[in-house]
């Protein structure tokens, strides 16, 4: 037995410390990122279809260049403008990005902020154009993605950004966790499976969930191929016979929950068939026209006995679950399938929380709305990168990706006139990590 164990001391060799080393950043996994958007062409990208005022001849930073600053902050987890410039200001990250210089914080404000509303719009119109390559690209090299070619299966939800201040926009609304409180109300439809965000709108807090709604999927729909059969699936917020309307309209399929009010009492009517192969649960389908609707649609329910009453009849009490849509496939069936949907509010927590969309703020609304968009875009490049990728990473929330992928310790040499980004011999996840780098290096864009 060692002295130490015998002892119980532990001897702790003496450490000096010096800030002195050079070309050094703990960020070194971001260089597969930018690679990936040089492929992408993105600033170019966002040079031609975001026509922002332009700025003075002697302006040394465009748009474009603020928007892939901005994302390039919010992958490594910048949740601050400063943040931002802090991680592009690395000298490494610069070098990488081809960076001569990083603007101050107050600089980028100031760039997004001359963003007009029509800005918005061409910012966002961004997305499609991004996603039409990666997705021919993965169908062109074998990847079996039926949201590019058969079906695309679309999740919309809505959800609530509590602030802390007076920011344009934020504004009293619907709020479950903190009641009362200012927020802005973001609604974004995700591919249900690739888990990528397909469009986003950012709005004020008090917007009600389905407003907007149709001018909305016009816009999502306006940026899908037509020869690919759209289900929009949604919560009973977007149960409003307007939107139904649109979406027939473009024989777009739906699968929505029911608010209704009596909605129970209409269902206690119907003929209820039960489910041998499910106990204790029961299934119906029937046509019903709501009071302002123009004809009958398809309804379909389940229900389950949890109880009975108290009085001396001893009536059954169900919990029922209650859906309309153009979907084939018994109640239970489709019931389940209404459940998958459940994972958007992760994806949903993924972008906004684990990227950041929306937590870098300004008191200025447009421009909150391009940090959004941005954060909305980095949360795409990294699913797109998992998808090009495939494997465990394919699998990996942002978190994950940042934590294992980005993070990494690296120094930048230089000789025999070329950079070398020289990584730890053995750290977590590196044949992820090569792979990771490989990807971005081989992947060509038509």
């Amino acid at each position: 037995m060692n002295k130490i164990a015998q002892t119980g001391n532990v001897s702790h060799p003496k450490i000096t410390v010096e800030m002195t080393a050079k070309n050094m950043t703990v960020n070194a996994g971001l260089l597969p990122v930018f690679r990936y958007m040089d492929k992408l062409r993105l600033e170019t990208l966002i040079e031609q279809l975001v026509k922002t005022p332009p700025r003075a001849e002697n302006a040394d930073f465009q748009f474009s260049d603020a928007v892939r600053m901005i994302i390039t902050g919010q992958t490594a987890g910048a949740t601050a403008m400063t943040h931002v410039t802090k991680v592009c200001g690395d000298e490494v990250i610069a070098r990488m990005a081809g960076w001569e210089s990083v603007p101050v914080a107050t600089t980028i404000t100031r760039i997004i902020k001359a963003v007009k509303e029509k800005n918005i719009v061409e910012l966002e119109g961004v997305i499609p154009r991004l996603r039409g390559k990666v997705w021919k690209r993965l169908v062109r090299n074998g990847k079996r993605l039926a949201s590019a070619v058969h079906r695309n299966l679309i999740d919309i939800d809505s959800t609530v950004q509590g602030v802390c201040g007076n920011q344009e926009g934020a504004e009293i609304g619907y709020n479950p966790h903190k009641k009362g409180q200012k927020a802005y109300h973001p609604q974004i439809a995700f591919c249900a499976e690739t888990k990528e965000v397909l469009h986003s709108w950012y709005r004020c807090g008090s917007a009600y969930t389905s407003n907007g709604c149709v001018e909305f999927l016009k816009e999502l729909f306006a940026g899908l191929s037509n020869s690919i059969r759209k289900i929009i699936r949604a919560d009973s917020g977007y149960f409003s016979g307007d939107i139904l309307d649109y979406l027939e309209s473009v024989e777009s399929g739906y699968l929505i929950k029911v608010k209704l009010k009596n909605l129970n009492k209409l269902l206690s009517r119907q003929e209820w068939q039960p489910l041998a192969k499910v106990g204790g649960w029961e299934e119906t389908e029937f046509l019903h026209k709501c009071g302002n609707w123009s004809k009958k649609r398809k309804f379909v329910a389940v229900r389950k006995q949890t109880g009975v009453t108290d009085d001396m009849f001893k009536t059954p009490i169900y919990d029922y679950f209650c859906y309309v849509t153009t979907e084939a496939g018994s109640p239970m069936q489709l019931h389940r399938m209404y459940g998958k949907r459940a994972t958007c509010e992760t994806w949903i927590e993924e972008c906004k929380s684990q990227m950041g969309a929306g937590s870098i703020r300004t008191d200025d609304f447009l421009a909150n709305s391009v940090l959004f968009q941005c954060g909305v875009i980095a949360y795409n490049l990294l699913k797109w990168m998992g998808l090009s990728v495939g494997g465990q990473i394919q699998k990996w929330e942002v978190k994950s990706i940042r934590l294992w992928l980005i993070r990494v310790a690296g120094k930048l040499t230089s000789g025999s006139r070329q950079l070398t980004l020289r990584l730890p011999k053995n750290f977590m996840y590196q044949a992820e990590w090569i792979a990771w780098d490989r990807m971005s290096q081989d992947i060509v864009f038509a």
